[in-house]
């Protein structure tokens, strides 16, 4: 999905009469054995003792690792329980979400990436902070966005992980965790950025195989397309409450687009109120942007936003589809519709339907395939988790730290970004019975809550800033600080003010019971925007640095001030008299930076006098510098993509691989509105 995550629920207590057996034990076994194998080669084979290794991938991905890391990073375990869940409760509704997604992953490779590669940025509070000046606008962007990530991204995906593998373990979920985060962190923390891609790469492979095996199983069980249409409206409970809908399947449950007054997502607010918040989660997040600017090149950038918005075709198909194909084949536990019969199938007396996934898996799959869909959900669970763990190590290290300790030395920076992983992962644990406590509807509301109501705001500020020069400092913060505050008001009231149960009378505020949370999206877009643009024509005109290179109008005019090579690595220095390209000049200074880095390494071996701390530096990637190297503070972090030139022959590619894109997105949203 974009912006949004589904709901999740407590550990399904009664759905599991089969256990793991050997042959599912040997799947998981090898599973782990590849993922850390493909970790060690990713550290082997690339630099992670700069800045710009560690945090950027040493600026060399290529469209096919950088497309798959875009698809895992959003792709989490929650995505799977909460889709499926969703089609097993309410039908088709919830893929808008992910082709929604499907089109901002575009517009981030040719309309906002041009602009962060001109601007010469590694994060987007940094771009915050060149475009507008100042420091409170970064500093407020990046202290939200750490919060939106520990508080919604990070414990949804592991407590949704870990549900599952204490259904199929039946391990305590501490200890499943414990044991999941720290081989999340050891790649992490070793690795940086090339280590969470390649390994997201081989993540993508595994979820997709598993759940395209088990799609399979699910239309087979059921007896083919037709019977899932036919059959799905059908799919009512025996047991439920008389006199009230529950428990019955939704008329428009093959619509995408439904009534815009009385639906659970109207249309109006499907084509307007969904956009803004995904457009945040697409173009602006740092765990998504920052793999497209680890490219080599804009045209692998685009090529990798393609290939991402490809693969958001088929969550469709592999968790909305089955999902739905398990109310209709277990309709009293994934439907049920009593209070009291959902909590002695589920534990939640809310409603069951996020069981939908878990009960395919421990029901259709045999022998080893159940194994295998332990490693896809693994998979969807580390890829996320490490996405998120790295990109927030990298807005705390390079836009707090260094707002902190100004002087922080290269040596520095790279501790801090790795001991900050660290405190993820306990932060990660200790938030484990706050989700727990928020079950069902009531973290449903607690995610949708967050993403709506606190990322219309920030998109606003980065279109105005991207795309409007008159946008100025003062009109951007107090844009930001009212839409957010307005937006905290009706977060609260939704707290205040849960939504009722099927049976239940509604009485909540009329703000509240009235205006459904996608049109509160739009308004709040709306007032946020009014406010920037009449409080940036009442001030002061920007800078005339705050235009160059900073806008998509002005984006070249940065690019020919630096002389279309506006950085290089911070390894490197001298490699800046050089006036080759990033691709002509790679080996030449891949090779002097290594043999800077042997040279490192070399005096870390003499001056330390332990192999133990020499492997245990290597590992991390911290080879001690030379006497007097990394003590100054290093230079501001290097642009991952030189220039904005692109081959004429493959910017011819991806421009019609775009167009057949588009018009697979518009067929299949036209098909099923």
């Amino acid at each position: 999905m974009g912006s949004t995550e589904s709901p999740i629920t407590t550990p399904p207590g009664g759905i599991a009469p089969k256990s793991l057996t050997p042959a599912d034990i040997v799947v998981l076994v090898v599973y782990f054995v590849v993922v850390l194998a493909v970790g060690l080669w990713s550290m082997w084979r690339t630099k992670r003792g700069t800045v710009n290794g560690y945090f950027l991938a040493g600026k060399d991905m290529t469209w096919w690792p950088v497309g798959a890391s875009l698809f895992a990073s959003n792709v989490g375990s929650g995505h799977f329980i909460g889709l499926a869940g969703s089609g097993a409760a309410a039908g088709i509704g919830a893929v808008a979400y992910e082709w929604n997604g499907l089109l901002m992953v575009l517009l981030l490779g040719w309309l906002y990436l041009p602009i962060y590669v001109a601007s010469g940025v590694t994060t987007m509070p940094e771009y915050l902070q060149k475009r507008f000046g100042g420091k409170r606008i970064q500093l407020f962007i990046a202290v939200l966005y750490l919060f939106i990530y520990i508080f919604t991204k990070i414990s949804v995906d592991m407590y949704a992980g870990a549900v599952f593998i204490q259904l199929a373990l039946q391990w305590n979920i501490y200890l499943a965790v414990v044991v999941l985060l720290s081989i999340t962190a050891l790649y992490t923390v070793a690795g940086g950025l090339a280590a969470v891609i390649y390994t997201d790469a081989v993540q993508t492979l595994i979820m997709l195989g598993g759940a395209l095996t088990l799609m399979g199983f699910s239309f087979a069980e059921v007896g083919g397309w037709q019977a899932l249409l036919d059959r799905y409206s059908s799919a009512i409970p025996s047991i439920r409450a008389p006199n009230s809908t529950c428990g019955i399947p939704r008329d428009d449950a093959f619509h995408l687009f439904r009534h815009p007054v009385t639906s659970d997502l109207p249309w109006p607010g499907v084509l307007v109120g969904m956009t803004i918040p995904s457009m945040w989660y697409w173009c602006t997040d740092q765990v998504i942007v920052q793999r497209s600017l680890a490219a080599k090149n804009l045209v692998h950038a685009k090529g990798g936003s393609l290939l991402a918005a490809y693969l958001k075709v088929l969550p469709f198909f592999i968790m909305v589809l089955p999902g739905m194909i398990s109310r209709i084949l277990f309709p009293d536990e994934v439907a049920c519709a009593d209070p009291e019969l959902c909590k002695e199938v589920c534990g939640n007396p809310v409603g069951c339907s996020d069981i939908a996934y878990a009960k395919l898996v421990m029901q259709l799959l045999p022998n080893g395939l159940r194994g295998l869909m332990m490693a896809v959900m693994l998979a969807a669970l580390m890829s996320s988790l490490t996405s998120i763990f790295n990109s927030s190590s990298t807005i705390f290290t390079m836009d707090l730290w260094r707002h902190i300790r100004k002087q922080a030395s290269e040596w520095e920076l790279m501790i801090v970004g790795r001991v900050f992983v660290l405190v993820l992962v306990v932060v990660s644990v200790l938030w484990i019975p706050l989700v727990q406590a928020s079950q069902g509807g009531q973290l449903f509301i607690y995610i949708q809550a967050i993403s709506t109501y606190l990322q219309p705001p920030v998109s606003v500020v980065f279109i105005a800033g991207c795309f409007w020069k008159r946008t100025n400092e003062k009109g951007a913060f107090w844009g930001l600080l009212v839409g957010l505050i307005i937006g905290c008001v009706r977060m609260i009231l939704d707290f205040v003010y849960p939504t009722p149960l099927c049976y239940e009378e509604d009485t909540r505020p009329a703000v509240v019971k009235y205006v459904h949370y996608l049109y509160f999206s739009v308004i709040l877009s709306a007032i946020t925007a009014i406010i920037v643009v009449c409080v940036s024509l009442a001030t002061e005109k920007p800078l005339p640095e705050q235009i160059r290179g900073l806008t998509w109008f002005s984006r070249y005019e940065g690019l020919k001030g630096r002389g279309e090579t506006p950085h290089t690595d911070t390894e490197a220095p001298e490699a800046k008299e050089s006036p080759e390209k990033h691709g002509n000049g790679d080996s030449s200074n891949g090779a002097m930076r290594e043999q800077r880095r042997d040279s490192a390494c070399t005096h870390s071996s003499v001056s330390s006098g332990s192999r133990l701390k020499r492997t245990c530096l290597w590992l991390c990637g911290l080879e001690k510098p030379h006497e007097g190297q990394g003590l100054s503070a290093p230079p501001p972090p290097a642009a991952t993509i030189d220039s904005l030139e692109e081959d004429r022959c493959m910017r011819a590619v991806v421009d019609a691989n775009l167009i057949v894109c588009l018009s697979v997105a518009v067929f299949l949203i036209a098909y099923w509105a």
